[in-house]
């Protein structure tokens, strides 16, 4: 069970789902073990969030385990779409756990945004990887051609073929370079997040809802080494944290994937903590909204 996620499935305000899947990976194998690794790693972390005045045992988070992988990757992830897409008609905010980032097609499957904002180091905009079009290296064009999501802001990109950089031209598709995040997050609100009606990420988001992805490589790998596929010269963990907190109020679904066991905990440790700075923004983002 992730730390503090003590509420029942039924009344949840928030379900983690683990996706252990580690079929296609490339490089580095090991995305099978993030989701009891970011678990374990998510144990040392304080109740208490003194940012939001808030504890997260209180946020209304369950933990509904793992949703186990098989062979199938596209049998897999219609069933996993279908489990996340039982969170959201409770009215819960599914908080996805991977496993590779393919498991991010069936979280927004489940949740139908209009925008798909991912951290990332590659662009995953390739059509087929090996002549697999389910290959965790297509998951952003699979959004985008297949499940009709109308736009994605991929921020932290910073390699993809020939071919990909040409997709990434189409008017549907931003690529936000390392070397700008920090601006374009700023210009989102920033740490400040954007539960105000008035804020910076209001107006870019207006009338759009939103899935977030957190493929862990985006960071430097030399702040989490723990992923299949390293690529340098990423974001720090801060801009990450930030890009969460600015964008989780206009969030459905969320997701952070690619932790594997070949580091020290450092990888893990960055995705739970990201993953309560998800939910305790989106709490407050909803709490300040009842107001």
């Amino acid at each position: 069970m992730f730390p503090g996620a003590t509420t029942d499935r039924e009344t949840a305000s928030y379900v983690v789902v683990g996706a252990p899947l580690d079929a296609t990976t490339t490089f580095q194998p090991g995305a099978r073990f993030g989701p009891d690794r970011v678990r374990r790693f998510a144990e040392s972390y304080d109740d208490y969030d003194r940012r939001t005045d808030s504890r997260f045992s209180a946020l209304g988070v369950g933990d509904a385990g793992d949703v186990r992988p098989w062979d199938d990757v596209e049998a897999y992830l219609d069933h996993l779409a279908a489990e996340l897409r039982s969170v959201a008609y409770d009215d819960a905010t599914p908080l996805l756990v991977g496993g590779e980032h393919t498991v991010t097609y069936a979280g927004v499957e489940a949740v139908d945004p209009d925008v798909l904002v991912v951290c990332d180091a590659h662009l995953d905009l390739r059509e087929a990887y090996d002549g697999n079009p389910w290959n965790h290296a297509c998951v952003t064009r699979r959004c985008l051609d297949d499940l009709g999501v109308d736009r994605a802001v991929i921020v932290g990109a910073r390699t993809g073929s020939e071919a990909e950089w040409d997709r990434a031209a189409d008017a549907d598709v931003e690529v936000v370079a390392p070397e700008d995040a920090r601006e374009w997050i700023d210009a989102l609100g920033g740490d400040a997040g954007g539960g105000d009606a008035s804020s910076p990420s209001a107006e870019r988001f207006a009338g759009e809802s939103v899935y977030c992805s957190i493929d862990i490589d985006g960071l430097d790998p030399g702040y989490a080494p723990g992923t299949g596929t390293m690529e340098p010269f990423g974001l720090e963990p801060r801009e990450v944290r930030d890009l969460v907190r600015a964008v989780a109020p206009h969030t459905e679904g969320f997701d952070v994937v690619e932790v594997n066991d070949r580091d020290d905990g450092q990888a893990a440790a960055l995705a739970g903590k990201l993953l309560r700075e998800f939910a305790h923004s989106h709490a407050a983002a909803a709490a300040e909204s009842a107001d």
